[in-house]
């Protein structure tokens, strides 16, 4: 795959979570994937709850505000937004929204994502949405 095309896979997975598409999501990765974020890492059926969470809960969406490649990896820099319109471990939604930076680091083989790393500052999203800091 080339630089572009890598580009082009991470730019997909990022289509499917603004569609709400989960699966689509998933069709992104590699068969042994592994994906870690905030709240902990493991493979796509372990990820799938917190996105659809994340999809389902908050509305998150993602606009690119960079994209870098270089060999197998891809970096982006998002805004996030979201708003909080389902129960989410027991707390009521508030309907109000969030927005905050958020970045991801991909590493591609074989034509999907084997790795990815995820950083976003949740105090921040909570605060925003009104869900309690425990």
């Amino acid at each position: 795959m080339t630089s572009k095309d890598r580009k082009s896979l991470v730019r997909e997975y990022v289509a499917a979570f603004n569609r709400g598409d989960v699966e689509g999501v998933c069709r992104c990765f590699a068969p042994n994937a592994v994906v870690y974020g905030v709240l902990g890492w493991g493979g796509v059926a372990k990820a799938r709850p917190i996105w659809e969470q994340l999809v389902n809960c908050f509305q998150m969406k993602l606009q690119i505000e960079s994209i870098a490649a270089e060999e197998e990896i891809v970096a982006v820099r998002y805004t996030e937004r979201g708003k909080f319109v389902r129960s989410y471990q027991g707390v009521e939604p508030t309907g109000k929204p969030y927005e905050m930076v958020a970045v991801e680091w991909f590493e591609i083989e074989d034509g999907g994502i084997a790795r990815r790393w995820g950083a976003r500052d949740s105090a921040t999203m909570f605060r925003q949405m009104g869900i309690p800091l425990t």
